[in-house]
């Protein structure tokens, strides 16, 4: 897998088209013939924690790259438009088949994200989710599957992305 940064993938002005579009080595793309500055930011995502009554916390396998068959938390990005809130809301129908009913805000994570060798820059925006009935879970959309693990006892190993790794580190500290 090539993880190419957007430093290196974008040769042209997305607006006028000239090749003296240079990276500041910093944050942006700047343009020498019309002098526009195209900034690389991170795109809003949303990641969902759910436990069970065993206090065990809801995982998803990834059905799909980046990451397949590695472990995640149900979530994805935030559609142009949609409040963060709204977004877990709808990955967690949309992944999993269950009916949030009530979110509260755990923190923020950066990460980055390959599709397709580019690479795309996160903030993972992450809510503790009650939900109304587990019992009509299925994975569904690009969850291969699903599973509850004791957040103590999860093999970093086997988890796809940093975010979630440093999330579990957080519900770790939490615990202890």
């Amino acid at each position: 897998m090539i993880d190419e940064h957007p430093s290196k993938a974008l040769k042209f002005c997305p607006f006028c088209g000239s090749p003296n579009f240079f990276w500041d080595g910093i944050k942006a793309h700047n343009c020498r013939d019309c002098k526009k500055r195209l900034y690389t930011n991170a795109a809003g995502a949303v990641i969902a924690l759910i436990e069970n009554e065993k206090k065990e916390t809801l995982f998803t396998l990834r059905k799909y790259e980046p990451a397949k068959g590695k472990l995640d938390f149900p979530g994805g990005f935030i559609d142009i438009g949609e409040t963060a809130e709204h977004a877990v809301i709808r990955e967690v129908k949309e992944e999993v088949n269950l009916d949030v009913d009530k979110v509260s805000f755990f923190g923020t994570f950066p990460n980055t994200y390959i599709f397709k060798d580019f690479m795309y820059f996160t903030i993972d925006i992450v809510f503790r989710c009650s939900v109304k009935n587990l019992e009509q879970i299925a994975a569904d959309d690009d969850v291969e599957g699903v599973v509850f693990k004791n957040i103590m006892e999860v093999d970093l190993n086997e988890v796809g992305f940093t975010s979630v790794k440093n999330v579990i580190e957080a519900l770790r500290k939490e615990r202890n």
